[in-house]
């Protein structure tokens, strides 16, 4: 990984797309900061289209959608994306779509699978936001306390894996689908469909920015990818790091992105 600085100011003029995670990219100790949620703004402001892609439930991500200074939201890692567009009286109208793949959470694999990682790792719960989840099972390692260690985590990705789901690890839960698609394969089919960007020859006008596993295929498909600097908690589980690094954590280290992006373009 490079420092941000050394991103050339050719590399910030030619992006286009901003995309990041939310937990632990945005926010620190579950709260978004004024720090980072100004980043977006200013983001919004100077043309950028602004996407999150969370593991975080449908239900946040219809709020976000809504209410955020953002163009779409990829959730629940790439089951689903919500936007907002204009209807003839110029009100705006929530929209969704569903990743062919996405199986409803009520698939009898997630129940065998929630029932036995619980049985088997001490300490374990089901995140509090599964109440608002439609296609994943997410399983709370760190978000609340106790706090368990990475190894925890990786002993329950193995056990949906084990049992036929995919899993990945974010920097708080573990989450559980069936289906084969991710953060990446969502966010792609979106920027295609709706701005028309052409996968094939504008990898370089993305950047996305991230901290924990679940963000590594986003890492890989872009050159301009860009960790906060908590990604390296996980230097161990993640094979594909981001070209550049912020020298900040969490919510203060995407503003610290957003802003460097900015001055070079200048």
């Amino acid at each position: 990984m490079k420092a941000l600085s050394e991103m050339t100011g050719d590399e910030a003029r030619a992006l286009r797309f901003i995309l990041m995670d939310i937990d632990d990219t945005l926010t620190r100790e579950g709260k978004l900061l004024a720090s980072s949620y100004t980043a977006l703004w200013r983001l919004r402001e100077a043309g950028f289209k602004v996407i999150p892609v969370t593991g975080r439930p449908a239900g946040w991500c219809d709020l976000i959608a809504r209410e955020w200074p953002v163009d779409g939201v990829v959730g629940e890692n790439g089951a689903f994306v919500f936007w907002e567009e204009r209807n003839s009286r110029g009100k705006p109208v929530l929209k969704a779509e569903y990743h062919p793949q996405a199986v409803r959470n009520d698939h009898p694999a997630l129940a065998r699978i929630k029932e036995r990682a619980l049985a088997e790792v001490p300490g374990l719960r089901q995140a509090k936001d599964q109440f608002a989840r439609l296609f994943d099972l997410a399983l709370d390692f760190a978000e609340e306390d106790p706090v368990l260690p990475l190894e925890t985590a990786e002993r329950v990705k193995t056990i949906a894996c084990e049992e036929g789901a995919t899993a990945k690890v974010s920097s708080i839960h573990v989450n559980i689908w069936m289906g084969m698609y991710d953060k990446l394969s969502m966010a792609e089919k979106f920027l295609k469909s709706r701005f028309g960007w052409e996968s094939s020859t504008g990898d370089r006008q993305v950047l996305f920015a991230g901290d924990s596993p679940n963000d590594e295929p986003m890492f890989a498909r872009f050159p301009l990818a860009c960790g906060v600097a908590n990604v390296l908690r996980y230097g161990g589980l993640i094979r594909q790091l981001p070209a550049f690094i912020a020298s900040r954590e969490c919510g203060d280290g995407f503003a610290e992105i957003v802003r460097t992006i900015l001055e070079k373009r200048r």
